[in-house]
């Protein structure tokens, strides 16, 4: 094999096992926020979405499987990316107000029986900690998928908020895990909704 057969056959192999790890950390947590963003829908509730870099891709997809279908013809569930609209995003950015470019959406948009998910692929950014506390401050729940365990995000959480980790992935690695993870999230919310 050629040195770049090796690198790609490295990468599979690496990937079945952060897929494996993935399975014993992640899926026994995946079907309790699944209830939770269940609840929040049955409760008229909406779901918030943020993200930075290549983590706003699945924060996106999210949202798209929710808002539109997974596996079925089914109801749209009100699910929005905070990072989606580039034109909002850039003019609060545009005041140097990097850091609130979530937590200006969240006060404005979110109310009581939401739920914010907050996918993290590095661990370390302001403005999706003050989104996190803004969300606090509105009574939203807050559930986090991280790519990292015990980060700065995870200090902020409250007794009825969720955090979903994987074993200090960086970002690279961490992006098909999050994709999976949230996959199965949509697909149990679809069935616990819809059934099928």
């Amino acid at each position: 094999m050629s040195n770049s057969e090796d690198d790609v056959s490295q990468w599979f192999a690496d990937h079945m096992e952060h897929t494996a790890m993935a399975a014993s950390l992640a899926a026994p947590l995946i079907p309790e926020v699944a209830d939770a963003l269940v609840r929040t829908l049955l409760g008229d509730g909406k779901i918030l979405a943020c993200a930075n870099g290549n983590a706003n891709t699945i924060a996106q997809y999210f949202c798209t499987a929710l808002l539109g279908r997974l596996n079925q013809d089914r109801p749209g569930l009100p699910a929005i990316n905070l990072g989606a609209d580039a034109t909002t995003y850039s003019a609060i950015c545009r005041d140097n107000r990097f850091n609130d470019t979530f937590a200006r959406q969240v006060t404005a948009i979110g109310k009581p029986g939401d739920t914010l998910v907050v996918f993290v692929d590095d661990g370390h950014k302001a403005n999706l900690i003050q989104a996190i506390q803004a969300a606090h401050d509105r009574e939203i729940d807050v559930i986090v998928i991280s790519a990292k365990d015990k980060t700065d995000i995870s200090s902020l959480l409250q007794a009825q908020d969720l955090e979903i980790t994987l074993n200090d992935l960086d970002p690279v690695a961490a992006t098909p895990i999050m994709i999976l993870i949230t996959t199965a999230l949509c697909r149990l919310v679809e069935q616990n909704l819809f059934g099928g």
